[in-house]
């Protein structure tokens, strides 16, 4: 019977610690920098939630930043187009198929999440970037499933 504790025991603990892998947090300051250039989750994981820290004290108007996910041979044109798209729509073009996930932009001591599906995206090229004007070519980095 001790035995079969036991092992529920360590069954319940190891469930949260393989959810966890499937959660990253991410950070931007005032600066225009994340604080990670590369994130990535196992291909285990079937979707993801990426939780974007604003750890800077100015506003969203001044210095507002989001999390976007692109194929690397889209980011750029997403970032661009996103430009004209403006504020109220978090800088991102709308509808467009090739922004695979997104969170809203926030401003310093915000906080936002987005989750989003992994099918597909195993072994694919992918970019992550600040869409807010002049902060993709600084705020940037590669995301990996797999």
């Amino acid at each position: 019977m001790k035995k079969v504790l036991a092992l529920l025991l360590l069954s319940s603990l190891a469930a949260p610690a393989l959810a966890d892998e499937c959660a990253l947090t991410i950070e931007g300051n005032d600066a225009m920098q994340f604080n990670q250039q590369a994130m990535s989750v196992p291909a285990t994981c079937k979707e993801v939630t990426v939780t974007l820290n604003h750890t800077g004290k100015l506003p969203v108007a001044n210095m507002g930043h989001n999390w976007v996910l692109a194929n690397t041979a889209d980011y750029q044109a997403v970032a661009t187009a996103g430009m004209s798209a403006g504020a109220d729509h978090d800088y991102l073009p709308k509808d467009d198929a090739r922004i695979l996930a997104h969170t809203k932009l926030v401003g310093g001591g915000e906080s936002t999440s987005v989750t989003f599906k992994t099918e597909g995206l195993a072994g694919k090229d992918l970019t992550f970037f600040c869409s807010f004007p002049g902060h993709f070519a600084m705020m940037k980095g590669t995301f990996k499933v797999g």
